[in-house]
C-alpha cells in the first residue's frame, strides 16, 4: 500500500473511533489534536500530531506548542515528547496516531509526575509589580496605544491576509446581489 492509501485508511479509522469524543479534534486531514485528561484537570495536556507526506514510513510531527499547554514547563514537555518519540520508533511503518494518543492517555500520570502547575497570571502580576517601581520615577509619560477588544482583533484578522493587507476587491459590489436587490426591469 502507498503512504496515501495508509493515511486515508487511518483517517477513516480515527474519525470512526473518536466520533463524539470532545477530546479529539481534526485540524486537517493530516493534523490532529487530542486532550489527555479532563477540562480543568491541572495535569491535562494537549498533543498535536501532524503526518508527513510519507507517513507512516516516516515519523509524524508531534507537538505540544498549543496554548492549552502554557502551564506546563518546557522540561516536562520535552520529557513527554521524548517518550512519545520512543513509541514512534517502535511503531514506525504502521498507523500509529491512535496508538500514540492511547499511549499518552495510559501513561498520563507517569508523564506528568514532575509537573508543578504554575499559573501565568501570577507570573504576569509578579512582572508587573517588579516593573512598576522602575517606571514610576520617570517623568516622561508614554503614549498608550489604543487597545482593541478580542472581537475587534478577530474581525480585523478575518478581513486581512497574513501581511495585514486587505484582499483585492474587498470593497467591490457583488453585481448579481446588487441587481437582485434593485429589482432590475430587465428581469421581467
Amino acid at each position: 500500500m502507498s503512504a496515501n492509501e495508509d493515511q486515508e485508511m487511518e483517517l477513516e479509522a480515527l474519525r470512526s473511533i473518536y466520533e463524539g469524543d470532545d477530546s479529539f479534534r481534526e485540524l486537517s486531514p493530516v493534523s490532529f489534536q487530542y486532550r489527555i485528561g479532563e477540562n480543568g484537570d491541572p495535569k491535562a495536556f494537549l498533543i498535536e500530531i501532524s503526518w508527513t507526506e510519507t507517513y507512516p514510513q516516516t515519523p509524524p510531527i508531534i507537538s505540544m506548542n498549543a496554548f492549552f499547554n502554557n502551564t506546563i514547563s518546557s522540561a516536562v514537555k520535552q520529557s513527554i515528547l521524548a517518550k512519545l518519540q520512543e513509541a514512534v520508533e517502535v511503531n514506525l511503518g504502521t498507523a500509529m496516531t491512535y496508538t500514540l494518543f492511547e499511549y499518552a492517555k495510559d501513561n498520563k500520570e507517569q508523564f506528568m509526575e514532575n509537573h508543578r502547575p504554575f499559573h501565568s497570571t501570577t507570573s504576569i502580576s509578579n512582572m508587573i509589580s517588579v516593573e512598576t517601581p522602575s517606571t514610576a520615577p520617570s517623568s516622561k509619560k508614554k503614549d498608550k496605544k489604543e487597545q482593541l477588544s478580542k472581537a475587534q482583533k478577530r474581525k480585523l484578522a478575518d478581513k486581512t491576509d497574513h501581511k495585514g493587507e486587505l484582499p483585492r476587491g474587498w470593497n467591490w459590489v457583488d453585481v448579481v446581489k446588487h441587481l437582485s436587490k434593485t429589482g432590475s426591469k430587465e428581469d421581467e
